[in-house]
């Protein structure tokens, strides 16, 4: 059934409506992106530190302490894959694409023997995989627009636990990694043990580049106070709690940037369609002209007869 005027109008005035809340929530989103960057640059420094210092306490130490949260199991048979993603949708693939890349790592783990345990940090990421029958050990909603420390410790205190406990024997993260508005990656990094903590060996490949390139003379003896072991005992659970903490920061970034992304294509489209709804409505008032003109022409041409 052709549309009227009247019903094409009405659907280039509902499609303005929805123009306004798009370009609105790119805006917002735009402005919270900006405050995320500046939380991410400002915690840099100290993760890095704080990476780089259990990295050199674990090199002095020589041994591992006997500490639970650092004694590698000795066979991998569970393994805890934590999901970062969003509480809200709207942002292109974000949560999507982190939902499906921790549930093809836990098809690999599967496939080799070990049992996938999921966490999830994120409303998003908790449903799809209860929709999925992947029902997570636990879940931490919430607070994703604007993470704080203490929602990392949190995490961190859980997944240690769960370690200690035997309840997992790795501990694999999964978040969006932030590289620009428009651009973010999946990252899959291992938290625990910390004999294969892939942060650290990234942090040590970035402090190898640097000593290179800014030191020409012989690296600083570092003399320890107390011990490396006592030291190092002190640093992990810091460790693991900025590692969380930055990977939120890392992933409320991206959530931000890909919701501006998107909303800025969904604005585009509508733009898009309102002219195509309006060259369609003109369409309509000019055969609804050229209609009232034949019928007078026909009623004009009754009447003469």
């Amino acid at each position: 059934m052709p549309q009227t005027q009247r019903d094409v109008k009405n659907r280039i005035g509902a499609v303005k409506n929805i123009q306004k809340i798009t370009r609105a929530m790119e805006m917002v989103a735009a402005a919270r992106l900006r405050r995320a960057e500046q939380r991410i640059e400002a915690l840099r420094p100290y993760a890095n530190a704080i990476r780089r210092m259990t990295r050199q306490a674990a090199e002095a130490a020589g041994r591992v302490p006997s500490l639970p949260i650092l004694q590698e199991h000795d066979q991998v048979n569970r393994v805890g894959l934590l999901l970062i993603a969003g509480d809200r949708g709207l942002a292109g693939a974000f949560n999507s694409q982190i939902v499906r890349a921790g549930v093809a790592a836990g098809r690999e783990h599967d496939g080799e023997g070990r049992t996938p345990v999921y966490f999830a940090s994120g409303r998003r990421p908790a449903t799809s995989l209860t929709f999925r029958g992947l029902e997570p050990a636990e879940s931490f909603t919430g607070f994703t627009d604007r993470p704080a420390y203490a929602d990392a410790r949190r995490i961190a205190e859980r997944l240690m636990a769960a370690y200690i406990d035997e309840e997992v024997d790795q501990v694999e993260i999964f978040y969006n990694g932030y590289i620009s508005p428009v651009s973010q990656e999946v990252r899959r990094e291992t938290l625990l043990p910390l004999q294969q903590a892939t942060v650290l060996e990234e942090e040590s490949d970035e402090d190898d580049d640097r000593d290179s390139s800014e030191q020409s003379g012989p690296s600083a003896l570092v003399e320890y106070e107390p011990d490396p072991e006592e030291i190092l005992k002190r640093l992990v659970p810091d460790y693991v709690e900025i590692s969380i903490y930055r990977a939120l920061l890392e992933s409320t970034a991206s959530e931000h940037g890909a919701r501006m992304t998107a909303m800025r294509n969904a604005s585009d489209n509508a733009s898009e369609l309102i002219q195509t709804l309006t060259l369609e409505m003109n369409r309509a008032r000019q055969a609804e002209i050229t209609q009232e003109i034949l019928e007078v022409v026909a009623g004009a041409e009754g009447l003469s007869g």
